[in-house]
């Protein structure tokens, strides 16, 4: 073959290599085009004021997992027999703190004929949380502390527990309450009137006074599953 035609072979050859990436270009605008800012949002860094959905799972002080929206993890302790809430995803403005004392999710409760109730997060708990997606992107995972500095420890009387058709003679250390809770300090169980959310909560001390109950949770485990720029 003389040099001109291998010239033109060559030439011949770069044009059709050319054409492919020219086609596949094309393909990836079609493609990112379809999908808007979305690409972008999913690599770019959460910044205050973000709007973002999170699953999240709560563990309570012996690491166990107890509430979460994971619906694989929800099927996987439901299996093995752990207790469990299941609740769906939440969705939070990043590094926006809350007004009110609570923030009420719904829960779903397997063991209570697969009842539907309010679940109270404590505004501490919610702002640790949306303060914790600042920087992180979409799929990212992060374990966030929840009650560094803050005690959320209460004692309950004898007669406190009564009301609540609890009898404190046969409660034990370690034993776990469900308790419901209000944005009204003295609201009491006997009120019809006001609104109250479950709370787990775990006997630390009985003693001669009542028995001493934690709400508090050390972590929650969050996993970003989108987020809007804002």
């Amino acid at each position: 073959m003389g040099k001109q035609k291998q010239k033109e072979a060559a030439q011949s050859k770069w044009k059709k290599v050319l054409f492919v990436i020219a086609a596949v270009l094309f393909v990836f605008i079609m493609v990112v085009s379809s999908m808007g800012m979305n690409w972008i949002t999913g690599i770019a860094p959460i910044k205050a004021g973000d709007q973002v959905v999170i699953d999240y799972t709560l563990y309570d002080t012996a690491g166990n997992p107890f509430m979460t929206s994971n619906e694989q993890l929800y099927k996987q302790q439901i299996t093995s027999g752990s207790g469990i809430l299941y609740t769906q995803q939440l969705t939070l403005t990043a590094n926006k703190s809350l007004n009110q004392a609570i923030y009420p999710v719904p829960v779903y409760i397997a063991s209570n004929g697969g009842s539907m109730e309010g679940f109270a997060l404590y505004n501490p708990e919610y702002n640790a949380i949306s303060n914790a997606v600042v920087g992180m992107r979409t799929g990212e995972k992060k374990k966030v502390e929840l009650t560094t500095g803050t005690t959320m420890s209460t004692i309950f009387s004898s007669d406190d527990l009564q009301r609540v058709n609890v009898n404190m003679s046969e409660l034990q250390v370690g034993e776990s309450l469900v308790m419901g809770v209000s944005e009204t300090p003295n609201a009491t169980a006997s009120n019809t009137t006001e609104i109250t959310y479950l709370r787990l909560g775990q006997v630390t001390r009985i003693t001669s006074a009542g028995a001493v109950v934690d709400f508090g949770y050390p972590y929650a485990e969050i996993t970003v599953s989108s987020s809007t720029k804002q």
